[in-house]
């Protein structure tokens, strides 16, 4: 034992202090954001896997995100055959930001890298959550906001289906929050620019950012009026506004085939006139009765705490185009939409809690928050890892498998729409029968397809596992895809090679 000498310095006699037992790595508070990162990603990523596995991914959306990605991954323009023929993925939605996935996709060429890098994207928005719940309701509470987050409906549905690119922009969003909850405004807006790269609805998001900035940062800390980051906030508002404008009437119409921005449509006057419809927005964003419900359920995962929260402000803008859009797949909770929200919700949460200096309230609060997280679990895509048929392998899927071996790499192949994904690593596949019809997206023309002209046909009479979408075939009745599949056979050379369990595999004659 070491004795200290009473007359040695200060700094000596802390030299002769017996050393503290070092804190083991997996203990240190900086890891645990990191530690619930990698338990969301392996929860995410084993949904999506076996989703994939059981066919119940889809070629609308995995097949056309895997074949712009497996271009930028060869070095070429983001094609993707199933949208149509020579049709640039850019022309639909802009989103360049996913070619920073190419180099994954090289090293590893399957569509289960865009499912894992998914599910590692959405699991990443825990950290700045996480780290900010430690700041302002400690180490308990930074462990229900975890589970609050990564359990949250919103992200569970879009780890459930297929891949899309708003996976990119929740970590950039959820850092970007993060630094507004700490008034590093320009930390803050430098995560949310790359939101511009993402998807052309996100320049909003962005302007959304820097209004909050504008408002919030216009004092600093100490009351004093700070002109700097006012100027920052409304710099950051206008290039989100522009960036949006650009790309929706200027960019998306180069690359497009059409010259057009084809989901403009979709936010298309419902009424008479111009009067008409300012009428009855405020109404028409609340109708159908799905609207109102989704909006109670995108604040539910927060105890409805973030409405008092001005960062609540930042979901508004995602939060309008879906209400206002006629598409009723915005309207709902299933899908992608609203993984968005989620870090916007829980930001929320965190910036009135970080305010309340009653301790009860607080623990009340997170009490609410894991009561309505456990409440809602049930009701979403999480929930199938307790089914047994996600971990069911049955002979539909042997003989789905045995045909689609069969097919050599490199083919070309019109395929049944929950068959896409299997081949789009290896073969240029469009879905059958012949959709969309000359690059109408939205129109379900039933009447004179064209004529098939892949090599290989593979088609599955069997009803697919349905969620999110309603149980039937797509995008045409079984009826008319057996009627395409006989033409194909008795008008357009195609001769049987195999029929198993309802999955038909048909290969063009040599001419």
């Amino acid at each position: 034992m070491r004795t200290i000498d009473q007359k040695a310095s200060p700094s000596e006699r802390e030299a002769a202090l017996p050393d503290a037992p070092a804190t083991p790595w997996y203990r240190r508070p900086s890891l645990v954001p990191w530690a619930w990162a990698a338990a969301f990603c392996l929860l995410y990523a084993t949904v999506a896997v076996r989703r994939h596995l059981l066919l119940r991914t889809t070629g609308y959306d995995l097949g056309i995100f895997e074949q712009a990605v497996r271009a930028y991954a060869e070095l070429r323009a983001p094609v993707a055959p199933l949208r149509g023929e020579d049709f640039n993925l850019l022309g639909d939605h802009f989103h360049p930001l996913l070619a920073t996935l190419a180099p994954l996709y090289r090293l590893w060429p399957s569509p289960l890298t865009l499912l894992v890098a998914q599910s590692a994207l959405l699991a990443l928005g825990a950290v700045p959550l996480v780290r900010w719940a430690r700041r302002a309701v400690g180490p308990r509470g930074a462990h229900v906001v975890a589970v609050g987050y990564g359990l949250s409906w919103g992200i569970a549905s879009a780890a459930a289906f297929d891949f899309h690119e708003i996976a990119l922009a929740v970590p950039l969003l959820a850092f970007s929050l993060e630094a507004l909850g700490r008034r590093r405004w320009r930390t803050a807006v430098a995560w949310a620019a790359p939101l511009l790269l993402v998807k052309e609805d996100l320049g909003l998001t962005l302007a959304a950012v820097g209004a909050y900035i504008a408002f919030k940062g216009r004092t600093d800390s100490g009351g004093r009026t700070d002109e700097r980051a006012r100027t920052l906030g409304l710099v950051t508002s206008a290039a989100g506004l522009l960036g949006s404008f650009l790309e929706i009437k200027v960019l998306i119409p180069a690359f497009g085939p059409t010259g057009g921005y084809a989901h403009g449509g979709q936010l298309a006057v419902a009424h008479g006139s111009l009067l008409d419809a300012l009428a009855h927005a405020p109404l028409d964003l609340l109708r159908p009765d799905t609207k109102a419900t989704t909006l109670i359920l995108v604040l539910a995962p927060s105890a409805l705490l973030a409405l008092r929260s001005p960062l609540a402000l930042i979901a508004l803008p995602t939060l309008a185009w879906r209400m206002a859009s006629e598409n009723a797949f915005h309207w709902g909770t299933a899908f992608h939409y609203s993984a968005i929200l989620m870090p916007v919700v829980f930001a929320g949460l965190l910036d009135v809690l970080g305010r309340e200096t009653n301790p009860r309230n607080v623990r009340a609060a997170l009490a609410t928050v894991l009561a309505v997280t456990v409440v809602l679990l049930p009701s979403f895509p999480l929930a199938q890892l307790a089914q047994r048929a996600t971990w069911h392998t049955t002979p539909h899927l042997d003989a789905a498998r045995a045909l689609l071996a069969r097919i050599p790499d490199g083919a070309t192949v019109a395929a049944s729409n929950r068959l896409v994904p299997q081949l789009t690593s290896r073969c240029t596949v469009v879905v059958f029968p012949t959709f969309p019809v000359e690059g109408r997206l939205y129109e379900h023309q039933r009447a004179g397809l064209p004529r098939p002209t892949a090599e290989w046909i593979v088609h599955d009479s069997e009803a697919p596992e349905s969620w999110p979408y309603r149980p039937g075939h797509w995008p045409y009745p079984l009826e008319q895809q057996q009627a395409e599949l006989t033409a194909a056979v008795g008008k357009y050379g195609y001769t049987l090679v195999a029929r198993r369990d309802g999955i038909t595999l048909l290969r063009r004659a040599a001419r």
